[in-house]
């Protein structure tokens, strides 16, 4: 199994420049990282559901 990943946590304030012009911007990186995070604990959830109804 790999890892459990990390939920990601959100840049601070002071990380985004707020311009529009940076590619890519730390919010696409930190949304990209909760996508697989979220995808990741689906997975396990199922997982967990299927290794009960065992």
């Amino acid at each position: 199994m790999t890892d459990v990943l990390e939920k990601p946590t959100p840049p601070n304030s002071n990380e985004c420049c707020e311009s529009g012009v940076c590619n890519p911007c730390v919010w696409d990186h930190y949304y990209a990282e909760l996508q697989k995070w979220r995808i990741q604990q689906s997975e396990l959830e199922k997982s967990n559901k299927a290794e009960n109804n065992q």
